[in-house]
């Protein structure tokens, strides 16, 4: 028996509930992970709520990311004991997910854990870690440097953001905070801000063309705030956009990109390919600053992911929720 957090749909609606499974209940999948945290993610705050109807099949266990060790494996590639990550391919969504002492997952889906991470270490970083990992290495990947100038952050004080901005920090640009919570002030410096702006000055309706400020963004949430950081971008320059958490709107023009040679890179972290998952977590090994996850991080366990959907969807949670299964 073990322990899951399970959704299940009745005609009164969808309930969610942490209950005790067999191994028997998993889905048939040829690697068996023991799952040592997961995490809540914006899609997961959906999932927890019924907000979007993002879960296609139920019962379904919620969960787009875990971390854990093999204890057994029917694909050659993996091996009993071999630590893992998974990150998205649909977990949460239409298979079953990481908020769950087991899970049962395909091969290709994995991804090994370096060493210098620890599985704790691995999900405090998460999906949305990831996520911003993909963004950095767009950005370096299309050749912005430091001495080109300053990189804009949106979504700050967020899971992406915050991973995002200490991991450009690392490498040595200048990047600047756009946030809502500008209380938080302290905590994005302390990541490596310069300075953080507040998020209304980005957030409304903008020229399609402004005044060249932003040698590259990671754009977290969308909408105004993306049109604004597309108008304001520098020639040349290039923008890595993840998310909707604003809107999934885009209320521009081509202006910024055939006149000023703008590029956006849209990154998609569920159906990613192997060599840029691999490449991701390399980064996070190798540059972010494991000291600071600490600050980012509210550990909670596995009845506590229950109530946290509300506050995830409302922006109100800093930084990362680290699930402990095992609690």
């Amino acid at each position: 028996m073990f322990n899951a957090l399970i959704a299940r749909q009745s005609e009164a609606g969808q309930a969610v509930s942490v209950e005790s499974l067999e191994l028997s209940d998993l889905p048939d999948n040829d690697v068996l992970v023991r799952v040592d945290y997961s995490t809540i993610n914006y899609k997961d705050g959906l999932a927890l709520t019924g907000t979007r109807p993002i879960i296609r099949n139920y019962p379904l266990v919620p969960g787009i990311d875990l971390a854990g060790v093999i204890e057994s494996s029917q694909d050659e590639r993996w091996q009993v004991g071999d630590r893992v990550v998974v990150n998205g391919w649909g977990m949460g969504e239409g298979h079953w997910g990481g908020l769950a002492q087991y899970a049962q997952v395909k091969g290709d889906w994995l991804v090994k854990l370096p060493d210098a991470l620890s599985t704790r270490e691995a999900m405090c970083i998460g999906t949305a870690g990831y996520t911003a990992a993909l963004c950095v290495e767009a950005l370096m990947k299309h050749g912005t440097t430091p001495a080109d100038g300053d990189i804009l952050v949106t979504g700050a004080s967020g899971g992406v953001g915050s991973v995002a901005i200490a991991l450009l920090a690392a490498q040595g640009f200048n990047v600047v905070a756009s946030t809502g919570k500008t209380q938080e002030g302290a905590y994005l410096e302390a990541l490596g801000a310069s300075e953080h702006i507040d998020r209304n000055t980005m957030n409304t309706s903008g020229n399609p063309l402004q005044k060249e400020r932003w040698a590259g963004v990671v754009d977290a949430v969308g909408g105004h705030t993306l049109a604004n950081a597309c108008a304001q971008t520098r020639y040349g320059g290039a923008i890595a956009a993840c998310g909707l958490a604003e809107s999934p709107s885009l209320p521009t023009t081509v202006m910024p990109f055939i006149l000023r040679g703008v590029t956006l890179y849209g990154i998609d972290s569920v159906m990613a390919p192997l060599l840029a998952r691999e490449g991701a977590w390399r980064r996070l090994a190798a540059d972010f600053d494991k000291t600071r996850l600490e600050s980012m991080v509210k550990e909670i366990s596995l009845a506590d992911a229950l109530d946290v959907g509300p506050d995830v969807l409302e922006g109100k949670i800093r930084g990362r929720l680290l699930v402990n299964v095992n609690q």
